[in-house]
């Protein structure tokens, strides 16, 4: 991997120019963050079944010589890997839940406290190396490849959220989510016809909207794209107890052929 000369781009294989972001299927609290959260065993496991995109590492599951996973390895409720850092750029920090949530999903405390000093710790422990990770993922890409699309891979329940920002019913199958400058316009439309062939609902940024891409190239590199997809629970899990639905296979192998369509045009 490397460059060859000024704009000289070396094309190695064994490196994808896609790579797959996966920020919210983990459950994990690590057993010294747990006691910083003021909720009960009980209370935890609610928020826990609200907030984590179960199994996304599953449906969105390629091959690494495909697609580059990057997954966040803690639940959000330890930090928010995709949300600002900087609460005064983070539109969800007026509702108590920026990159370290305060709130529950119901506004009701999920933190007591937190000092400044705590919430620096947070983050240098788990937000800042898995951006350093997304963002050496995406540089391995660019350099390989020349360009490089991520795939910011999420799931949201079918009814939602008390602190959602769209109370909108009813919600459909599918979301895709895009950025202006780094999603284009046929990157947006390929995915919703690709899920609309399979008898699918989709909305473009409703009920949730935008895609991840590293403050390095946002808004300022072109060969960055992205976009976010969004699975709406209801097609492969029980929302009630957080186990795989029957129809976990089928979707998980939608979701998956749905990605290669995706990815097959844009190497094109």
């Amino acid at each position: 991997m490397g460059v060859g000369g000024a704009g000289a781009v070396v094309d190695t294989p064994h490196h994808a120019a896609t790579v797959v972001h996966i920020p919210h299927s983990s459950t994990r609290i690590p057993a010294d963050v747990r006691p910083t959260l003021a909720v009960s065993d009980s209370e935890l496991e609610l928020e826990l079944l609200r907030l984590t995109d179960r199994y996304t590492d599953e449906l969105f599951d390629l091959d690494p010589a495909i697609a580059t996973p990057v997954v966040f390895g803690v639940s959000r409720l330890v930090v928010d890997p995709e949300r600002f850092s900087d609460d005064a750029l983070e539109p969800m920090a007026a509702r108590g839940m920026g990159a370290v949530y305060m709130s529950r999903t119901d506004g009701t405390p999920l933190r007591a406290t937190l000092t400044i000093a705590q919430r620096a710790r947070l983050l240098a422990r788990f937000y800042e190396p898995h951006h350093a990770a997304l963002e050496a993922a995406v540089q391995e890409a660019l350099l390989a490849r020349g360009r490089c699309l991520i795939i910011d891979a999420h799931s949201f329940p079918s009814e939602p959220l008390p602190c959602d920002m769209s109370q909108e019913r009813p919600r459909p199958d599918v979301c895709i989510g895009t950025d202006a400058f780094h999603t284009p316009a046929a990157l947006a439309s390929n995915a919703v016809a690709a899920f609309e062939a399979r008898s699918l609902e989709v909305s473009v940024d409703r009920p949730y909207s935008g895609t991840i891409v590293p403050s390095r190239w946002h808004g300022r590199d072109a060969r960055v794209s992205s976009v976010m997809i969004e699975i709406n629970r209801r097609l492969y899990m029980d929302e009630a107890t957080g186990e795989r639905a029957a129809t976990f296979s089928p979707t998980q192998e939608t979701v998956i052929s749905v990605l290669l369509a995706l990815i097959d045009a844009y190497a094109r």
